[in-house]
């Protein structure tokens, strides 16, 4: 696969301690998408009494807007409750979370050297729970989660993370899995060859 061999292609090079690294979390630096499926099963089960088969969503991301979707007359009460709820399963499912092997060895090998930044639209207490659970709470200098920018409804990840820290987006080396996240960061001067797209 061209990205998987990118992201070797990297690993192997020497970077600047001048340059940051900032880190995605779901699907980047961890694979999150299994848990977060079981932990919106076990919510649904919970909350409507009923059991979804929800195997069709097995190789994406289930999000709210797919909630929606697969339960379209659901009361927005019943909604915030799934959703409440999903948040707080998410711990029992933690064991069906995994690293990503590269992504992982490129945060080991520049923690302590870099500054090294996680910035994620994962909340925060369910980002920590992830971060700790796979030992690497500790490798970031910088821990950016959607709480922090959730009042700042027109500003992403990224400009957040500029503005907190000041530092200059060519100077940024970005691990990202979303496109328009990417996109963003491209419109905000990071440099293409400076972002690695999971």
């Amino acid at each position: 696969m061209q990205i998987e061999s990118d992201l070797i292609k990297f690993s192997n090079k020497t970077i600047d301690t001048n340059f940051i690294l900032i880190f995605d979390l779901d699907g980047t630096l961890v694979e999150t998408d299994t848990a977060n499926l079981l932990s919106y099963k076990d919510a649904i089960q919970q909350i409507m009494k009923i059991d979804i088969n929800l195997s069709l969503y097995s190789n994406q991301r289930f999000t709210r807007k797919i909630l929606k979707n697969i339960l379209p007359k659901l009361s927005n009460m019943k909604y915030n409750e799934i959703i409440e709820l999903k948040n707080k399963l998410f711990g029992k499912y933690l064991n069906e979370t995994k690293l990503n092997s590269i992504t992982f060895e490129i945060l080991q090998k520049y923690s302590g050297i870099n500054t090294i930044i996680l910035s994620t639209n994962s909340h925060k207490e369910r980002a920590i729970k992830v971060l700790k659970f796979h030992n690497i709470f500790d490798k970031f200098n910088y821990r950016f989660y959607k709480d922090d920018i959730k009042s700042k409804k027109e500003m992403s990840k990224f400009e957040y993370v500029i503005k907190k820290t000041k530092i200059l987006p060519s100077y940024m080396i970005i691990f990202e899995n979303e496109e328009l996240e990417i996109d963003i960061a491209l419109s905000l001067g990071a440099l293409s060859e400076n972002i690695i797209s999971i």
